[in-house]
């Protein structure tokens, strides 16, 4: 699901998305207030679908999902509907989420909403949808085509193509920890409002998939497959574009990325700022530089507060800032895309755009909205020495002198760099087969 160039009536100015807000949702979540889960991975997720149909949650599940490509009940195509599910539905609802993903600041920053819960087979009819071709006007692009999941669920092209050829406006966004975008909004500009919203984006817009809503309805309608699985989901068959962006929309929140070798090291280490035992020099030196001010990578990609001095950090899980941000890639405002500032119509949001996650980010690229940057090792660069004195630039990319940042980091610091951010890659999401195409091709 690429982002799409079309222009909707502005939103608010971004800015109402402050410090104090998260800390006071922390403040809820670790009360019992909205957002706490009642249960020890605090997901927020429940047994019953969204439209109160009857789920089975991941309790009892005779598969066992973590492990990359295991699934002991198999998957086939035995009914021959062209899918390949387990008679039992994966575990989406209620994943082993590790400590650190579980702090009152991370729980504050999920944007599930109380009526959309991640379930056991909503989730599973949103895989179906997410890889299914049918969704676009010549039936040949799902979402699953630009985002791909050995991709991290982004694309490998600087611009992605549309069902007949055509280019996107922007890069795919990696969709893995979407779930803990605290406002909630999404595209690169944000002018989505909600998931539930962004996923019927691309299969609208012109260029990507191409259909009406209605049509959307009646493609889906006609595909006997979705029958049982609408049923298993909402309770009954209806079919509606508020059940598929539900459904997507919790597939995709699912995406959860916690298993990589920075998170086997914090779990042994108990800290961010402790040397990991499972990880090289080289990799540790730059978890240490991406930690330290001089560099400033924390301030904005670890987002929450920073920590009162000897304290650790609240949020060690999510690697994604709290806000849409000027990152200094051009020195003013731009003729084609100015990001947050097209939407709002407000010049001081010129140049602002939405961040993911990351995690993964290795598998990514290319990187930024416009895919501009090929590979790690040129953003590194971008941040080091390349940073433009956009009029709204972040401040944390300013100077004392409030010109554009230089770190100065030697080329053995920036391979470092690029080494940490190695270390966030989740094979087991990449290859877990209940993300992965269901579809027999």
């Amino acid at each position: 699901m690429p982002v799409t160039m079309s222009k909707p009536s502005c939103v608010g100015h971004l800015s109402r998305t402050s410090l104090a807000l998260v800390l006071a949702l922390a403040g809820a979540c670790d009360a019992g207030g909205p957002g706490a889960s009642g249960g020890d991975d605090a997901s927020g997720t429940s047994s019953t679908s969204a439209d109160g149909g009857v789920e089975t949650t991941g309790s009892g599940e005779a598969e066992t999902t973590d492990a990359v490509g295991s699934s002991s009940t198999g998957e086939d195509d035995e009914d021959g509907d062209g899918l390949d599910l387990p008679a039992t539905p994966y575990n989406y609802a209620n994943p082993d989420l590790p400590a650190h993903f579980r702090t009152p600041l991370v729980r504050a920053l999920d944007n599930t909403p109380q009526d959309n819960p991640i379930t056991d087979h909503g989730a599973t009819l949103g895989r179906v949808l997410f890889y299914d071709t049918a969704l676009s006007r010549n039936e040949t692009v799902a979402c699953g085509t630009c985002h791909q999941q050995a991709a991290g669920f982004s694309d490998t092209t600087q611009l992605s193509e549309g069902f007949e050829g055509g280019l996107t406006g922007r890069n795919s966004m990696g969709l893995s920890e979407s779930r803990w975008y605290a406002t909630g909004r999404f595209f690169w500009d944000e002018r989505a409002a909600t998931l539930e919203e962004q996923v019927l984006g691309p299969i609208q817009n012109e260029v990507e998939m191409g259909l009406t809503l209605t049509e959307l309805v009646e493609r889906v309608s006609t595909r006997p497959y979705y029958r049982e699985l609408f049923i298993a989901a909402f309770g009954d068959d209806e079919v509606t574009t508020e059940r598929i962006a539900r459904a997507l929309a919790q597939f995709v929140r699912a995406m959860a990325s916690y298993r990589s070798r920075f998170d086997e090291g914090l779990a042994a280490a108990g800290s961010i700022r402790s040397q990991f035992a499972n990880f090289t020099a080289e990799e540790n030196l730059g978890k240490d530089l991406f930690l330290q001010p001089r560099t400033a990578c924390v301030a904005c990609h670890l987002g929450g507060p920073p920590p009162p001095p000897g304290q650790d950090f609240a949020n060690q899980a999510i690697f994604l800032p709290l806000e849409p941000l000027n990152n200094g890639l051009d020195a003013g405002p731009v003729e084609d895309d100015n990001g947050v500032g097209d939407i709002t119509g407000d010049p001081a949001d010129d140049g602002r755009f939405k961040s993911s996650s990351l995690r993964n980010i290795a598998v990514t690229g290319p990187y930024m909205h416009d895919g501009r940057f090929a590979t790690l090792a040129e953003v590194i660069d971008h941040y080091d020495s390349g940073i433009k004195p956009h009029p709204n630039l972040d401040p944390r990319l300013r100077g004392p002198n409030q010109q554009p940042r230089r770190m100065n980091l030697t080329p053995a610091e920036k391979g470092a760099l690029v080494a940490f951010l190695g270390t966030l890659t989740d094979e087991a999401l990449l290859g877990d087969p209940k993300f992965g195409d269901p579809f027999v091709r």
